[in-house]
């Protein structure tokens, strides 16, 4: 699971091509620290779905507020970001909550 960071290098093609949907792949670089866990007994698939609660909670709460926000202003123009910060979030979120899981021990 450690080595998705290197999804993150897709990233470039967004400086490359200009489209901004490809900075999403930034957020794979998150899971670099992943490649230094400790075990791989059932102790890390507990802290995996953790780590997805974390990112669930972070999903509701970032799509409620754009949600809310796109019914206020009616802008659509938001909608490609809240992708990209859905993508780059819930991939920082999940890093950042297994690794604290993984140091925090059973």
């Amino acid at each position: 699971m450690g080595y998705l960071f290197l999804l993150g290098f897709l990233g470039l093609l967004a400086i490359v091509t200009g489209n901004p949907g490809f900075y999403g792949f930034f957020g794979f670089f998150g899971f670099l620290p992943i490649c230094w866990g400790k075990g791989t007994d059932e102790r890390v698939y507990k802290n995996i779905d953790k780590a997805c609660r974390s990112c669930f909670i972070f999903t509701m709460t970032v799509l409620s507020f754009f949600s809310v926000y796109t019914a206020i202003t009616r802008v659509l123009d938001i909608l490609p970001l809240t992708l990209v910060v859905l993508f780059v979030g819930n991939g920082m979120v999940f890093c950042a909550s297994f690794i604290y899981y993984d140091r925090l021990g059973d």
